[in-house]
């Protein structure tokens, strides 16, 4: 068989390895975090090491291929939110989609609650996730319904702080644990006439980013090492 004719079939079992390492890598991430060995993650996609580098020379853009298309569903429900005509409803309804998404998903846990560097998809979805914030913070403050002195920042570094903690909490009371701490968290979010100003100041995004970065990913198994 010539080149030619070859060359065509190479092709087609590249692209079935890639789609095999893709596969295997959201599930090796999803129960691990995105520490997880790439080893393993070679060894269920039934490929050597060396077939993994040829595709991702990087663990960021293995994270980045594994993750790029359920993210999306993080941004869908974004939008969901901001054309909410209430915006404590709409507030209160993307919270809980993301909390459901984190209890269950360690590498997009790990992926929004941490910041990552070199990852394409996730620098969209931080962004579009802080708009979202941003925006029905605004709106509930105009509308009374938020209190007047918590800023998206305040918002994005409780969610992070809660939502690391939300697999452990998960495995310990059950999967719709979340919602009792979530619930908690709004609730100080609310405006009241009793409640008291926050003290200040509040957080920079330069410190939430800091902040972000020093929470680190979760940590996977090191029974495999790579």
């Amino acid at each position: 068989m010539t080149d030619d004719m070859t060359a065509p079939l190479r092709r087609r079992d590249a692209r079935r390895n890639r789609e095999l390492l893709v596969e295997a890598a959201h599930e090796v991430f999803t129960e691990q975090g995105l520490e997880a060995p790439l080893d393993v993650i070679a060894r269920r996609a039934g490929v050597g090491n060396a077939t993994l580098y040829r595709h991702f020379p990087s663990r960021a853009a293995l994270v980045d291929a594994a993750f790029r298309d359920p993210l999306t569903g993080t941004m869908a429900a974004g939008e969901r939110a901001r054309a909410a005509t209430d915006p404590w409803d709409g507030l209160v309804g993307y919270l809980e989609a993301v909390f459901a998404v984190l209890a269950t998903d360690r590498g997009t846990n790990d992926l929004m609650t941490t910041h990552l560097e070199g990852i394409e998809s996730l620098q969209a979805v931080h962004a579009h996730n802080r708009a979202t914030v941003d925006l029905l913070l605004r709106r509930g403050r105009e509308g009374g319904s938020i209190r007047a002195d918590a800023t998206t920042e305040d918002v994005l570094f409780a969610l992070a702080a809660l939502g690391r903690a939300v697999p452990s909490l998960a495995t310990a009371a059950g999967p719709e644990a979340w919602r009792r701490p979530l619930a908690l968290l709004l609730d100080g979010l609310r405006a009241s006439p009793a409640v008291a100003p926050l003290p200040s100041p509040a957080l920079t995004a330069d410190e939430l980013g800091d902040a972000l970065q020093g929470l680190g990913p979760h940590r996977a198994p090191r029974s495999s090492p790579e």
